[in-house]
This record gives C-alpha cells, sequence and structure tokens, in this order.
C-alpha cells in the first residue's frame, strides 16, 4: 500500500480546522497528524510529527503563519507548506511567499481542489488559486522598478529558452499551457524551470513570476 500524506492542519478557528479535516479525511491517501491552533504550536508540531504537508493560515496568535513558515522551513528536512487565506491583505501573501510558502490558496476554495493542492504540494508542485496568483502578480508588478541606472540584468544568466518559460510561468500559465505554446515536452518545461528556480536563487513559480516582472520593467524604465 502508498503510504498516505501525512497534513498538518493550523489555523486559530476550530471550525475552519474542523472544515479541513473533513474535506481532506475522505481522501484515502491524506492522513491529517494533528491540529495547531497558532504559529508556535504549528512549529513545535511540525518538528515532532514530520508531517508532508503543512496548511497555514496567516493571522494567528502567539506567533503569525508567516514567522511559523520561516522557522518551519529552517527545519531539517521541512514540509511543504500550502498557505490559507481569506486574502485581505497582499503584503501578508508575498512576506509568506518570502518565507518559503510552497502554495496558496482562498479559504472558499473547492473541497477537490484542496485535496489535489495538498497531491501536488507533497509532489513538489505549486499550487495558487488563480486570483491569488494574478493578486501577487500584481502587487509585484505595482512596486516601483529599480533605477533606470542600475539596470535588472538577472536574467541574463538564463538560456534563450529558459527565458521563454520563465516569462511563460510570469503571464501564469501552467506546465501544459506553456509545453503546447513552444511545442515541447512538459518534462523539458519542467526541466526548463528548475534550471531557472537555480540559476535565479528562486524556490517557487510565484517567486520566479515576481523576479521576471521586476526584470522586465526595469529593462522598460531604461
Amino acid at each position: 500500500m502508498v503510504k498516505p500524506l501525512r497534513v498538518l492542519l493550523t489555523d486559530d478557528e476550530p471550525l475552519i480546522r474542523a472544515g479541513l479535516r473533513l474535506i481532506l479525511d475522505g481522501a484515502p491517501d491524506i492522513e491529517i497528524v494533528g491540529e495547531a491552533g497558532d504559529g508556535e504550536a504549528a512549529v513545535r508540531l511540525a518538528a515532532q510529527l514530520h508531517p508532508d504537508v503543512v496548511l497555514m493560515d496567516i493571522r494567528m496568535p502567539v506567533l503569525s503563519g508567516i514567522r511559523a513558515t520561516e522557522r518551519i522551513t529552517a527545519l531539517a528536512a521541512p514540509p511543504r507548506i500550502i498557505v490559507l487565506t481569506s486574502f485581505d491583505t497582499d503584503d501578508f501573501i508575498l512576506s509568506a511567499l518570502r518565507a518559503g510558502a510552497s502554495g496558496f490558496l482562498l479559504k472558499d476554495t473547492a473541497p477537490d481542489v484542496l485535496v489535489s493542492a495538498v497531491r501536488d504540494a507533497a509532489q513538489d508542485s505549486q499550487k495558487f488559486s488563480p486570483t491569488v496568483l494574478k493578486r501577487i502578480v500584481a502587487a509585484a508588478a505595482a512596486v516601483p522598478p529599480p533605477s533606470a541606472r542600475v539596470p535588472d540584468t538577472r536574467l541574463e544568466v538564463l538560456s534563450e529558452r529558459e527565458r521563454e518559460v520563465a516569462e511563460a510561468v510570469a503571464r501564469g500559465l501552467t506546465n501544459t499551457e506553456i509545453s503546447s505554446q513552444l511545442f515541447v515536452s512538459v518534462a523539458t518545461v519542467k526541466t526548463h524551470i528548475a534550471n531557472a528556480f537555480t540559476k535565479l536563487d528562486v524556490t517557487n513559480r510565484v517567486q520566479l513570476a515576481v523576479t521576471v516582472l521586476e526584470a522586465l520593467r526595469s529593462a522598460e524604465a531604461t
């Protein structure tokens, strides 16, 4: 038998945790191994229980979800973290991204999408609600570009094909859509994305998108 994915639920609202448990318990390949009502407890349980995935609220007592994410991702062999948010503050989401979150979902996400997101995260594939991705990219694009006197040259380390793939990611395209658009296999797309992650020192698709947008805006300003 395939070992079930171990999930830690973190939210200061007992009803939210109960709802998440109800949804995820229905999946035969997912096991809820614990619940935390604040960020400090989440860090402690993550270290003790070694979950594969943590569902993390942002606003919590004792220790925020952002700080908890920073501490959990600093653990040896850390779990993947999916941030669940009511999406009231873009800055919180960007901060969680910088802290190492692997995905972002709204709390009204459909149950089947949530289950899929947990599975994807465990396979090191990021999952973002389309609205969240658009808002994150928009927030990054709204930041004033670097001075024209100091052009952003980060994308120059990418090959031509890696840059094409990175720019497609910044437009919100999936691997399958990029594969179809560039007439390459999905495996090749994944390889180019992995190379871009390494060369640009980012860990997920949103960080990659933000980096690409910042560099392109800098080029436009010169």
